[in-house]
Formats: C-alpha cells, sequence, structure tokens
C-alpha cells in the first residue's frame, strides 16, 4: 500500500501514466543501447579478422597455420599462402584445409578484370596425387571461392600444396594472369 504525508491519494491515473512513459522509455532504449554494444559473433580469442579498407572490399585472409581462421570452427586447419593481385586486376589467395581425415583445396579470388577467365585449382598430396577443381570466374567484380572437393587426407598434412591458376579464355589456351599458392614459394 503506498503511504503518502497528507493531502489527497495519487491521482490513479496519474501513477498509470508515469508507469507507461517508464515502459515506453525502456522500450525505446533497449534497442539502442543493444546496437550501441555492437554485433555479437563466433569470434573466438585470437580469431583473425580483416580490419574494413575504405573501399569496403572483403579482406582475404593473411597467411598463417591458425586453426581459428575463417571461421571455418577449430576442427579445421588452414594453410594459405600470401594474398596475391596482378596488374590485370585479379585478387587472390590460396590454402590447403584440413578436417579430420579430409583435405582440401580452397582459393578466394576477385576478377576487377572486367573479363570473363577460367580457374584450374590444383591439390598436389604425397606420392604424386593430385586433384584438379575447373571454375569458371564471372566478370562482375564480387568475391568468390573455387575449391576442390574433399579428400582422405593420405600422408603428412605438411606434404599437400595447392596452387590456383587464372587465364583468359581456357585455362589450357588463353594467357596466363595470375598464379596463386599455398605456400609462398610459388
Amino acid at each position: 500500500m503506498l503511504r503518502h504525508s497528507g493531502g489527497c491519494p495519487p491521482d490513479p491515473r496519474r501513477v498509470r501514466l508515469v508507469a507507461l512513459a517508464g515502459v515506453v522509455a525502456f522500450i525505446v532504449a533497449l534497442p539502442l543501447t543493444v546496437a550501441s554494444a555492437g554485433p555479437v559473433g563466433d569470434a573466438a580469442p585470437g580469431d583473425v579478422r580483416g580490419s574494413a579498407r575504405a573501399d569496403d572490399r572483403p579482406q582475404a585472409p593473411e597467411p598463417t597455420h591458425s586453426p581459428l581462421l575463417l571461421g571455418l570452427g577449430l576442427a579445421t586447419a588452414a594453410r594459405c599462402g600470401p594474398e596475391l593481385s596482378s596488374p590485370d586486376g585479379i585478387e587472390a589467395q590460396t590454402c590447403v584445409l584440413t578436417e579430420g581425415e579430409d583435405t582440401w583445396a580452397r582459393t578466394y579470388y576477385r576478377n576487377a578484370s572486367g573479363d570473363e577467365l577460367s580457374s584450374v585449382l590444383s591439390l598436389m598430396g604425397p606420392g604424386g596425387r593430385t586433384v584438379q577443381m575447373n571454375c569458371a570466374v564471372g566478370a562482375e567484380d564480387d568475391p568468390g571461392v573455387c575449391e576442390t572437393p574433399r579428400e582422405r587426407t593420405t600422408g603428412d598434412v605438411g606434404g599437400y600444396t595447392a596452387v590456383a591458376e587464372f587465364a583468359k579464355g581456357t585455362a589450357a589456351h588463353g594467357p596466363l594472369l595470375l598464379r596463386s599458392g599455398s605456400n609462398s614459394g610459388l
């Protein structure tokens, strides 16, 4: 029960109005509070994320051996070469990925050349084993991904390398524009 000193009891309509104003203020403030806190992601400590560039292009990951790379999860290891670019407007980074007993290659690319291109992604493993994937690269300037099928890992994971080649026309007949590898020696 409300107690007050002398005078008339508070008007119930006024009490309801003040309570309603408080609820409205809370409802308005809640989204602002959440927005100022920023997005909640699945990033773990040490997660590698690119910072925004002035032109807001998506960032390819930096070369690393971190299993926390690319949001793939803790069970996926990525060995990536450097991000390369050609004067023709092709950017690419190629990686060897391993998850459990599977290994595969993936290349991240961006085609700013204005031409449709072809790409061949090769995963080379121990004992001369090679898996190739042909990928069509559209003329639009959007980031893209090409990857080989997953194969059961044989031998040492360090014995795997990947190479992506980008060419005008068909990969076998057009001029080579860029070669990107999973290690910095390519």
